[in-house]
């Protein structure tokens, strides 16, 4: 693994002493900086400007309380948090995560990896994160409109089609948002469509939006098979999660001939080795909203496993698509020793760095998620553009387009990382080709 260049050290002490506590933050941060040692010992212009300084500081954070009645007529109150990052390339993008852990260093973590990844896109948006604690599971559709209506309250202020423009995360489907675009255009008096993204169909939403992340992800891990003249025709293929990453990415790999034998979620895994049946598998988890256990009771053939890892399951390629932090070194290793050639992540930070190390030292390709799991905003960014010329595209025009985007970042990826003499590094391509596009506009702008 590389290590902090001798320039970049100090920047790297500065972040964790003024983000104290923030564990993930550091380690987002950390892994960009590591890639930048060639960057700066080739152009000093960089350190000299102290642009990367600047980059790593929030260009505003927001905290605000969100108080809300539930069921039983008792007050309730969470924490709403945005973290506009950077807006050197465009307004503020990202998504809301609604979800118990969720904390400033976590929304921080996330809008700063969304910073790269949206640069990667060719797209003009900036980058952003925002969410609360509130958990959703368990909560009555009418206490989630209740919440959702106290979080834009504070929210609107803060957002706009030029602004900020947030869209779904974990825990924020299509109920959520238009529960918030509901408030927001009440409280505004304005239908603005381009101030959130993952709409409903029937009210400026994009096709391909509700698929559009694991199909990226499908499709970039398609672009790797396809750079050492292969394919996903009879692949094993492990995904782990079972939310809408997961099923998407599930459906991709089974219609480009691959198959996806195992998917999992916090109770534990389903291993089916004829394959997932992704119409079972959406009606458990976006329909009945049940336990990943209930695929296999339902399902002939098909195990449940509660107390092992997905990561012992061998497979071809891994995707994981759950969360942050899942798959360890030991994870990593297990996937080794089972034959894994190809790492796509459909999550955010969802590799260990001491995974992401071992993947490097066998030779496995790994797609970090800011070039991976790019598709999610890059159809976001398809939406406002729809939204901005009162335009509506079939779904087949949109995934053409987002499969475009995809390949392009993956070929950007890769011609970075061989010009800075790193060849097959798609960590290394990925931070330098998002890092150089953003600091080259805060460069053009001043001291921003």
């Amino acid at each position: 693994m590389p290590q902090l260049h001798d320039h970049l050290v100090p920047v790297f002490e500065e972040i964790v002493r003024r983000n104290a506590g923030e564990a993930e933050f550091h380690q987002a941060a950390r892994e960009v900086l590591e890639s930048l040692g060639p960057v700066v010992e080739r152009e000093s212009h960089y350190v000299d400007s102290d642009v990367i300084r600047r980059l790593c500081e929030p260009e505003r954070q927001i905290i605000f309380r969100v108080p809300w009645v539930d069921d039983a007529g008792r007050a309730q109150v969470n924490r709403g948090f945005r973290v506009e990052f950077n807006s050197a390339l465009g307004p503020y993008k990202g998504g809301l995560r609604f979800h118990p852990s969720v904390n400033v260093g976590i929304v921080k973590f996330l809008g700063f990896e969304q910073i790269f990844k949206n640069a990667l896109t060719g797209l003009p948006i900036g980058g952003g994160k925002g969410g609360s604690d509130f958990d959703p599971k368990g909560r009555s559709d009418a206490e989630i409109m209740r919440f959702c209506q106290s979080f834009m309250t504070e929210l609107y202020r803060h957002i706009g089609e030029y602004t900020d423009v947030p869209a779904g995360d974990i825990g924020v489907g299509g109920r959520e948002i238009g529960y918030l675009f509901g408030q927001y255009k009440r409280i505004t008096n304005r239908y603005e469509s381009g101030v959130l993204t993952g709409k409903g169909i029937g009210w400026g939403g994009s096709l391909v939006r509700t698929e559009s992340t694991g199909y990226g992800a499908v499709f970039f891990a398609q672009e790797i098979l396809h750079a050492a003249g292969d394919s996903f025709e009879g692949k094993r293929v492990v995904v782990s999660g079972s939310g809408n990453v997961a099923i998407y990415a599930t459906e991709k790999v089974h219609q480009l001939g691959g198959t996806v034998v195992a998917v999992s979620d916090s109770s534990g895994y389903v291993v089916d080795d004829t394959g997932i049946d992704v119409e079972l598998l959406k009606e458990i988890k976006e329909v009945r909203r049940a336990r990943i256990s209930e695929y296999a009771a339902a399902r002939t053939g098909a195990s449940f496993v509660d107390n092992g890892s997905i990561w012992d399951v061998a497979a071809d390629i891994a995707v994981p698509a759950a969360t942050q932090n899942e798959l360890d070194e030991h994870g990593a290793r297990a996937l080794i020793k089972g034959g894994v050639r190809v790492v796509s992540e459909g999550a955010n930070m969802p590799t260990t760095p001491g995974a992401i190390r071992a993947f490097r030292e066998a030779g496995v390709k790994f797609a970090p998620g800011k070039a991976a799991n790019a598709g999610g905003v890059a159809t976001s960014a398809l939406e406002m553009q729809q939204n901005a010329s009162r335009d509506s595209w079939s779904f087949e025009y949109t995934e053409e387009r987002l499969q475009g985007i995809m390949r392009s970042i993956h070929d950007r990826c890769l011609a970075t990382a061989d010009e800075y003499g790193m060849p097959g590094d798609y960590v290394a391509g990925a931070n330098i080709s998002g890092f150089t596009r953003v600091a080259d506009a805060m460069l053009a702008f001043g001291v921003i």
